[in-house]
Order: C-alpha cells, then structure tokens, then sequence
C-alpha cells in the first residue's frame, strides 16, 4: 500500500491515510480513468513504477559541467546528487561576489518554477479530498475570474488553458524590466488581468503553451477553496509533513533566510556586467515561482512525490498525463518529463528566476534525484551547460563517451531562459 504523508492539524486527514489508496482513489479524479483517457486521446499515460536500471552516476563528469558553468558565467554552481541513499556533494565557485564566500550545497536559494511542482501538489490534494474536480472550470471556484468556462482546473495546471503569460511583456527588457518589479507587490488578480488584456495563445484545452499566468491561477484557486495563504498551504500539506527545513514562501518579503546564496542577473549575454538580484518579492510569480529552498529538500521533496508520499496514487497518475512539449519533453499536471541522451527519462522542474538557474529532477521512482543550482540567469550557454548536470547524473559515463564522439544533446527551450 502507498503511504500517503499527512500533514499535522488537518481534520480527517491522518484517518484518510491509514485507509491508504483504496480510499483515496476514490476522491481524486474529477472522472474515471478511462473515461479521462477518452477525453485526452492524444495524450500518454506514464503509470507511477519502481525505477528501472540506471546507468551509475558520472560524478566526475558532474563535476565537470559545474566547472564549466561557473566558466561561462556564473559565480557559482553546485549538486546534490542522491541515488539510492548515497548522497554526493558537489560545489564550485562562490556565494558572494563581493566577499568571496564558497558556495556550499547546503546554501538556501530561490527555486522559481520549481514552485510549480508545489502548488500543483496542493491542488491535486484538494482534489483527493473531493474540493476541486480537475476536469471542472475554473470559474466554478472563482467566479468570473477568466470568464471562459472552457478553462479547466487541468488546462491550468498542464498549461493548456491559452492564458497568455504576462512575463513576457513585463521581462521584454531583462535588467530594467526586472528593476521595475522588484520591490512591488502585486495581487494574484492584477496579474491574471494583465494577462487576460492579451489574446488567447491557444483554444483551452489545446496544444501545450508555457505561461506562468497558469500557476498564478493556480494560487488563486488554492486560497479560495482553503481560505488560506498558498504560504500556509505549502507548510502544513509539504513542507511540515516532509520535514524541508529550508523551504519557505517569503512573498512579499525581499529577503532570503539563513545562510543562502546570492542571485547574479546577467545584464547582456556571456561576460556582460552581473546585477546582484537576490533582494525581490518576487512578487511578479509568487505561486509560480516564489518558493526559496536548497538541494537536499529539493531531493526529499521530489523522491517523496514520486514514490506517491504527497497524493493518491491516482492524482500521481494524472500529474504523470503527459503532453508533448518539445524536443525530448513532455508536460503532466505541474511535472515536466525529459528523456535523456541514453534514453533515460527523468521527471522534475527547471526554475528560472532573476540570480538563480535550478535544476530538479528525479528518476521515476525517486530513487536517484538531482538537484542543480547555478547562481546566475539571462545566460543561455550557461543555462544550456546546466542541462548537461541531468546527463552526467542519470546517464553516467555513457554520456562523457557519447560528447566525446560529437553527440549534441538537446538545446534548452526559450521557456526554461526565463523567469
């Protein structure tokens, strides 16, 4: 039987565990499987299973593609690779330009969309719990919040909703865009209404489309069908559960807690001048990206979710619905799927967000994850060289011979470039 954790506090929770995934089952999913799948023809479905035999870790090769990194830009960059309980520290450069402090894999960090994987989490809860049906409109929750009945709790989360993402008009100008929102603080609506001003990418229910303006949805709707803070939300449901020391939602605060490392924005391409972004509200994506964190919760958090500690076996199973979503991906329900070089598939989330470049990613039965931080964005040879961190890390040595011979692995998509 799946454990499912349970979080201190909640009524009826802890008994809904011991039940175990007969029960939860039975609360999750808006429809049956089956009839889901008739819904979605064209999309696969990844069933939740033990881990199939990996290639050992390139640990050396790891730590090669940090010291690149750091070479093409970033003042640091740093690993932590956990496969199968053993635990591999790795980091290069420093924290602190200005004092020249090592990076250290113990160092808090802002962790951008990898805060999607959180709230996606959250609303799959809900659902388990029978508060939300994922294949119901959003409007239902909140009303007249996008004024299409079309949009569906599940567009939102599989960003299939067409919601245009409002980033890109806010972020068309890196260093000064980042400048105008750094210290503001904004409301979920003001900033679905910004993007709701723009025409529709896609018809919902259509082809994937990266928008942040998604999970901003997302938080909304947390906060309506629980009456709380997503900060609140995220501790009591993941956070407390998991025991993820290091995890915070700080919105609207500017401030990381702790010992963490500072966030270098690029100004311009490779070698351009570094603006220290470490200090923001974050404001501009707070459900979509506003989560601070470091690698060993990162690791926790991902093996947890994959080995079905967070959800029913069930809401796992519809986060894994997967949607193409380029060369070598595909997109569930908050989760990004890549299929490596050596054809190896790992399940996580990037997280661009100004100063920081994190990579997430765990194989599929969580037994072997990596978590990868560069501290620096706007970069894309930086970002690309990150990429190779998921290569070393759950293809091995096949991947050092394969770049030997000329192999070109998959380029990084504009998505994953910025915030």
């Amino acid at each position: 039987m799946t454990d499912r954790v349970s979080a201190k506090g909640r009524p009826g929770r802890a008994a809904r565990a011991v039940l175990g995934v007969a029960l939860l089952s039975l609360l999750v999913v808006a429809v049956p499987a089956a009839t889901a799948r008739s819904h979605h023809p064209a999309v696969a479905v990844a069933l939740p299973g033990p881990d199939v035999a990996l290639p050992g870790p390139d640990v050396v090769g790891l730590r090669g593609v940090l010291r690149t990194a750091v070479k093409r830009g970033a003042p640091g960059a740093m690993a932590r690779l956990v496969d199968r309980g053993t635990v591999h520290r790795l980091a290069t450069g420093v924290a602190d330009r200005r004092t020249g402090r090592a990076l250290r894999t113990t160092d808090r960090f802002r962790i951008g969309s990898v805060t999607k994987i959180f709230t996606a989490v959250v609303v799959l809860q809900l659902a388990d719990e029978g508060r939300l049906v994922l294949d119901a409109p959003v409007d239902r929750y909140v009303p007249r919040l996008l004024n299409d009945r079309r949009v569906t709790v599940r567009h939102v989360l599989g960003h299939r909703s067409g919601l245009y993402d409002y980033t890109h008009d806010m972020f068309a100008r890196s260093v000064s865009g980042f400048e105008a929102v750094r210290t503001k603080v904004f409301t979920y609506r003001q900033l679905i209404d910004r993007s709701l001003r723009r025409p529709r990418t896609t018809a919902p229910g259509g082809g994937y489309a990266y928008s942040n303006t998604n999970f901003v949805v997302a938080g909304l709707l947390i906060e309506k069908l629980t009456g709380r803070s997503v900060a609140a939300e995220y501790r009591e449901r993941i956070i407390e559960p998991l025991k993820l020391r290091d995890t915070f939602y700080v919105h609207p605060d500017t401030a990381l807690p702790g010992r963490h490392t500072r966030g270098y924005l690029t100004s311009g391409g490779s070698g351009s001048a570094l603006v220290d972004a470490t200090r923001q509200t974050v404001s501009w994506a707070q459900s979509a990206g506003a989560l601070v964190s470091s690698a060993r919760d990162l690791n926790t958090f991902l093996s947890a979710l994959l080995r079905g500690r967070l959800t029913s076996a069930a809401s796992l199973t519809e986060m894994r619905r997967w949607v193409p979503a380029g060369t070598g991906q595909a997109y569930g329900l908050g989760l990004r799927r890549r299929v490596l070089s050596c054809g190896v598939s790992v399940y996580g989330h990037t997280g661009a967000v100004q100063g920081y470049y994190t990579y997430a990613f765990a194989s599929q039965g969580g037994r072997r994850s990596l978590a990868a931080l560069a501290n620096a964005s706007n970069n894309a040879r930086l970002h690309t060289t990150m990429l190779r961190t998921l290569e070393s890390a759950f293809c091995g040595t096949r991947t050092a011979k394969g770049a030997r011979r000329g192999t070109v692995l998959p380029a990084e998509q504009a998505e994953d470039l910025r915030p």
